[in-house]
């Protein structure tokens, strides 16, 4: 998997997937649950200002996820 590989090299890595289940067994060490297949990090249902809302909380949590050290697979 290429997270695992970019995290071995040293540079921290959120992986955004709405199968969460998955991501920790292939050993993301940064899961970040989204929303759907075919849109992780949105859903166009919203009306607009509320998915842009949405997306940022999304976004905000991957960047704290980033920051934080971790051992092994670990959700946000």
């Amino acid at each position: 998997m290429l997270a695992k590989e970019i995290e071995r090299a040293g540079i921290p890595v959120a992986h955004v997937c709405p199968l969460t289940p998955i991501a920790i067994v292939v050993g993301s060490n940064r899961v970040i649950a989204g929303v759907k297949i075919i849109h992780p990090v949105g859903n166009p249902e919203l009306p607009p200002a509320v998915e842009k809302e949405f997306r940022m909380r999304i976004v905000e949590k991957a960047l704290v996820a980033l920051q934080s050290k971790v051992e092994g697979p670990t959700l946000f």
